[in-house]
């Protein structure tokens, strides 16, 4: 099976709303995890808030301790991530084959884990939900925290500039976040990390209990105990991460600062962001190819490329000299894609341009270097690209790379009066786009 650039290979997992599959770029051989998410289940069980937040927070984030995201895109069953693969599995895996961590292990593993939050809280996101289950370890032995579906963002804290969502999983979970009163997520974080620690060292957990009552108290009283075989300087770090009240907690930068967190610390270094490794950045191709002829294909557009269709956030006029509706114009059709490829080359065809099918796309060519009536002017040559917005709607893009600017207006005015929605010039408009914005969002 072929994803667009990407062969799929095994199931790497499987849960309630999907399953995650080993994919390799075709070009680069470079491994991939691309998680495939049920889009009808997710509307079902109420969560497309949760699945999108985690987009919008993994989009932010580029740092080698963290599960990158390099590509989102949605047909009509289903949403794709195409995330960092990595191969050593889970901290939690980890931890249960050795029963405990060396303090030398546990530190290093414990190093990047804050680094790796530390950024996230410096770029507004907390996660919320740290546990050696969401923290996967790469073949070298390097940790990358995943999973960020209960992570929020500063637009989610209320007026008091706290978070109020009571969310994680029990045993991890912080007690001011089980007061309901309101919490700092960078704390909140805080404290799970410090459970995390404990687990690694240990090997327990600091609190537990079957009864989820009785382990909710023990977690606000905050009497962990604290193995004294372990070293000194480790027993200060756990009783300074685990203290009950979040304002005399240590922060990140006390855990910094710290002298046995210090010991062998080489702090991980945040990516650029035009650092990234060698690969094709285009969007993913999740083609119904048995639909459309020719290797004619149809891209089910994402949010991202929705929203830059907008004309106030299109800044490629910026950087050239001609203006944007000299080079590229859309229109909404309701015709089936094979329909629309079948009609735009019939109608180019019959004023007399030739038409070349390649990469998903229909190249549209007037050579202007013989006839007479386009001596001197360069060749025409335009592009015609469909975009799937719903199961009804659909956009056309036509774009000039070179040649005359009338001509080319022509051309489209002709294709979008024949297959526009209304029949007529009918060229996709800001408003317009807002609205096929939210209703994507809407059905996302």
């Amino acid at each position: 099976m072929r994803m667009g650039k990407y062969e799929m290979g095994r199931t790497l997992g499987e849960g309630h709303f999907g399953k995650v599959r080993l994919a390799r770029h075709a070009d680069t051989g470079r491994a991939f995890a691309i998680k495939i998410l049920d889009r009808q289940r997710i509307l079902a069980m109420k969560i497309d808030e949760q699945i999108k937040r985690e987009i919008a927070t993994l989009k932010l984030l580029k740092h080698p301790n963290v599960v990158r995201l390099y590509e989102v895109s949605a047909s009509k069953t289903k949403i794709y991530m195409v995330l960092e693969y990595v191969n050593g599995g889970e901290l939690f895996d980890k931890i249960a084959l050795k029963g405990k961590l060396t303090e030398k292990e546990g530190r290093k593993l414990f190093q990047q884990l804050m680094d790796a939050v530390g950024y996230c809280h410096e770029k507004g996101v907390y996660h919320r939900d740290l546990k050696p289950e969401n923290v996967l370890v790469d073949a070298k032995g390097n940790i990358k925290v995943s999973d960020f579906g209960l992570s929020a963002l500063p637009q989610n804290q209320q007026k008091d500039g706290l978070l109020h969502t009571t969310c994680g999983s029990p045993n991890y979970i912080a007690p001011e976040v089980l007061l309901n009163k309101g919490y700092d997520g960078s704390m909140a974080d805080i404290w799970s990390c410090g459970v995390i620690l404990y687990v690694m060292l240990t090997g327990n957990l600091p609190f537990d209990d079957q009864n989820v009552v009785v382990l909710y108290q023990k977690i606000l009283k905050g009497n962990a105990h604290i193995p004294k075989w372990l070293s000194q300087g480790a027993q200060d770090m756990l009783r300074k991460i685990l203290d009950p009240n979040p304002i005399t907690r240590i922060d990140v930068d006390g855990i910094r600062a710290h002298d046995w967190f210090k010991q062998g610390y080489a702090p991980a270094v945040p990516f650029n962001d035009d650092e990234d490794i060698s690969r094709d950045e285009g969007s993913l191709n999740m083609t119904e190819h048995n639909c459309i002829q020719d290797s004619i294909a149809i891209n089910q557009i994402n949010a991202f490329q929705l929203i830059g269709m907008s004309s106030c956030l299109d800044l490629s006029g910026f950087f050239e000299k001609e203006d944007a509706s000299e080079r590229k114009i859309r229109f909404a059709s309701d015709h089936s894609p094979a329909y629309l490829f079948e009609k735009i080359e019939s109608i180019v065809r019959k004023i007399g341009f030739q038409v070349h099918k390649s990469n998903g796309k229909l190249k549209v060519i007037q050579d202007c270097k013989g006839p007479a009536n386009c001596r001197g002017q360069e060749t025409l040559l335009i592009s015609a690209e469909v975009f799937e917005i719903n199961d009804s709607l659909y956009v056309v893009e036509l774009k000039k790379s070179s040649g005359d600017c009338s001509l080319y207006r022509k051309l489209c005015e002709t294709l979008s009066e024949d297959l526009g929605i209304c029949k007529r010039q009918q060229f996709l408009k800001q408003d317009s786009i807002k609205q096929e914005i939210g209703r994507y969002n809407s059905s996302f």
